[in-house]
């Protein structure tokens, strides 16, 4: 009876073990506030490493190395009692077939983080209903990387993910925290799910898939063929940006992946750069020095 036990509970953690999606690597860095040692920000640290890698976020089965690596940085910029002001760095990337390089996927920095914190406190997440603003913003961005991420090995396979991410954002606005209305500015959590879902840059998640499943995943049989690929997903982004012009979304796409285009355009085989270096500096002068030093 003992040993059908214990097989039932290593079946149990086997299964569990599978279906979690993310490897995260949590840092709550609290060095603002002038007590970076204290227990609190450690115990919050471990809480929401725990909360996130341990969880389950969707009814898939993810292969330990199917796990999608993220990094979020919370930094604290003050706290009183229980009252937190901080922002949240966020990343994730995922691989690329048969090479051993990780590309980026998601990079976003959401300055509007205010929660509610007790040391040990249960962190609760409820799908159709607001617990905590700690809880609805680290929420909200699992469910962006799990999209962004699903977007990149299927068209529009984000979809649930996104709808989810939209889902929190609806129940989150009716509280007094920022980021999460329309009022709350052009560069919000509410900004970024509505502009994902929106025709309006339909463009975008065509890109990301375009990218990366048929540039960089293909890159090791026929660079080149990549690297063309690459230029005529660039070249989809100017249709974007002719009918809305320096957008949010745009911001985001190059915040992730302005290194890595310099890098695939600065070595391997030539392809013809000329138009989408100018494409580049037209839709995304901030990275000017970057497309300079493209070679062609």
């Amino acid at each position: 009876m003992r040993n059908i036990l214990f097989i039932i509970a290593f079946i149990a953690v086997f299964f569990t073990a599978q279906s979690q999606e993310l490897n995260c690597n949590l840092v709550v860095n609290a060095e603002q506030t002038g007590n970076e040692n204290d227990q609190l920000f450690q115990t919050l640290e471990r809480q929401l490493t725990e909360f996130i890698n341990k969880k389950t976020w969707t009814n898939k089965k993810y292969k330990s190395q199917e796990r999608i690596n993220c990094g979020i940085v919370i930094t604290i910029l003050e706290n009183k009692n229980d009252a937190f002001n901080a922002t949240i760095q966020v990343q994730s990337s995922r691989p690329v077939f048969n090479s051993s390089y990780s590309t980026p996927v998601y990079n976003f920095n959401d300055k509007n983080f205010s929660f509610n914190y007790l040391e040990f406190q249960n962190l609760i997440y409820n799908p159709n209903q607001f617990e905590s603003n700690l809880v609805s913003v680290l929420a909200f961005h699992v469910y962006m990387i799990l999209g962004l991420d699903a977007d990149t090995f299927s068209p529009q396979g984000g979809d649930e993910y996104f709808e989810q991410a939209q889902n929190i954002v609806s129940y989150s606005q009716q509280e007094s925290h920022l980021g999460w209305s329309l009022k709350d500015g052009p560069q919000t959590r509410f900004a970024l799910v509505e502009n994902v879902l929106s025709p309006t840059y339909k463009e975008f998640r065509s890109v990301m898939y375009n990218y990366h499943r048929k540039g960089l995943d293909l890159m090791a049989n026929d660079s080149k063929a990549a690297k063309i690929t690459i230029l005529e997903s660039i070249s989809e982004l100017e249709m974007m940006n002719r009918r809305r012009p320096n957008s949010f979304l745009m911001r985001v796409f190059f915040d992730a992946k302005a290194d890595e285009i310099e890098q695939v355009f600065t070595g391997g085989p030539t392809v013809k750069v000329t138009d989408v270096i100018a494409t580049l500096t037209k839709i995304a002068p901030m990275h000017a020095s970057k497309w300079r030093n493209i070679t062609f």
